[in-house]
């Protein structure tokens, strides 16, 4: 439908282009058509957001307002006008048609980049509420910022809606998420896991994530450093040494890994006064997160009050301890909290040949070491299939994803997420037992 509305507005201003270049016309002449043209469009909007695919969200918001705008524009131009019989140049003619066109194209690119999504269907009993605070961490100065202040977590939290649950009843579910990534990188899971009785935080790693706002507000986007060399650590042309990967991993995962240490302190002090304070039971906690998010849960997960910790396509390198003769040195600690760890099709394929050319691979030492560890992959999923963004912008997930995907999006998400719930049902609430198979779909 957003093609079709597109095609429309294009031919209507080709159309009045073309005509306005037949004919000799005054700007006197010209702007009352001008202004038509702006109307008609207007209302072809208008009926076409009664259809499916066109609506006023923040796809088609941009387009509603630029034709709202146009069209008062051509208003005031009918009236300054009026009395003007000066010949309206082709030139000029040509220059209108292009700067509609342009605006028009751009204002309509959310369109197109973004899917209609509104999420998944929750399977739970309850409702689920959101919320969001941001906590100060005073024992740490923001490394991004010069002025000396206080490094900032922002907290969002999902959590049923229902008065009738009892005060501390509800495990709680923290995740991080990955590199230049967002707070709400995989909400259908927190939605799913909140509509069945789960308290969840999602943490934003301010410089870190794509964006997200401080305490006064203010937009903080990914630091561009980090996101050069994320991009190129993660590229497959990367000529880095071993080394120098970990010099730079190293730094950050030190930062993430003390951003979710700090949160859970903070709830666990639990001296919230929000709905979502009084519902949490922080003697239940699981740890989650995707990608980079995933290997900040497995090292925090080492903590002693951490019950359940979930990987979802992480490379776990807070495990590497250092670099011995080109070969990664890993954590060989027995693991005691229960693990599971979700890979993609490629990164279960590199395990694979980890194994078979004896490359110490973190994932594998960990996985082999732990009490109770289970991993599953899904086959032909990419990357960002694991996340919700593909169904949320097809478009950027084929952009991030390094390898080719070929899974339905839908049913990815939907069993990501059912195997989520069983494994925290188990191991948060004791609710059977877990089981997963090799791989999926």
């Amino acid at each position: 439908m957003a093609s079709l509305l597109l095609i429309i507005l294009m031919i209507a201003e080709l159309g009045f282009c073309v005509y306005e270049l037949t004919r000799k016309t005054t700007k006197r002449e010209w702007t009352p058509g001008r202004f038509i043209i702006d109307s008609a469009q207007l209302v072809i909007f208008l009926i076409m957001a009664l259809l499916p695919g066109i609506d006023f969200s923040f796809r088609f918001k941009a387009l509603f307002f630029i034709l709202i705008a146009r069209l008062i524009t051509a208003g005031i131009f009918v009236i300054a006008y009026k009395n003007n019989n000066k010949t309206k140049k082709k030139g000029a003619i040509v220059f209108s048609a292009l700067i509609s066109i342009t605006l028009i194209t751009t204002n309509m690119l959310p369109a197109f980049i973004f899917a209609d999504y509104n999420g998944r269907p929750l399977t739970g009993e309850y409702e689920v509420k959101e919320d969001q605070i941001i906590m100060v961490d005073e024992s740490r100065t923001e490394q991004f910022e010069t002025d000396g202040s206080y490094r900032e977590v922002p907290v969002h939290f999902y959590y049923p809606d229902n008065a009738d649950l009892a005060d501390h009843s509800l495990p709680l579910v923290i995740f991080s998420h990955g590199a230049f990534g967002y707070y709400q990188s995989n909400a259908s899971t927190y939605m799913e896991l909140a509509s069945h009785g789960y308290v969840v935080a999602s943490l934003d790693h301010p410089y870190h994530s794509f964006f997200t706002h401080d305490t006064d507000g203010r937009l903080i986007t990914v630091d561009p450093e980090f996101f050069q060399t994320a991009m190129y650590v993660g590229g497959n042309d990367n000529e880095m040494s071993e080394e120098e990967v970990y010099e730079i991993t190293s730094e950050w995962m030190e930062l993430r890994e003390a951003d979710m240490n700090f949160v859970i302190d903070e709830l666990e002090n639990n001296l919230f006064e929000q709905e979502w304070g009084r519902l949490m039971d922080t003697s239940r906690i699981g740890l989650m997160g995707h990608s980079l998010g995933g290997a900040t849960a497995v090292t925090v997960g080492r903590r002693a009050d951490i019950s359940a910790v979930i990987d979802i396509d992480g490379t776990m390198l807070g495990e590497q301890t250092g670099v011995i003769n080109g070969m990664p040195t890993v954590n060989e600690e027995r693991y005691t909290t229960p693990l599971l760890a979700i890979d993609n099709d490629e990164h279960h394929n590199s395990r694979i040949e980890a194994r078979e050319t004896g490359y110490v691979y973190s994932n594998n030492v960990i996985l082999d070491n732990a009490d109770e560890g289970y991993s599953t992959y899904f086959r032909g999923a990419a990357h960002m299939d694991l996340t919700d963004l593909p169904l949320f912008s097809p478009a950027l997930a084929g952009l991030l994803n390094t390898s080719e995907s070929s899974v339905d999006h839908e049913a990815c998400t939907d069993t990501l997420n059912r195997i989520v719930l069983n494994f925290y049902d188990c191991y948060l609430k004791g609710e059977g037992t877990f089981a997963v198979n090799e791989s999926y779909l």
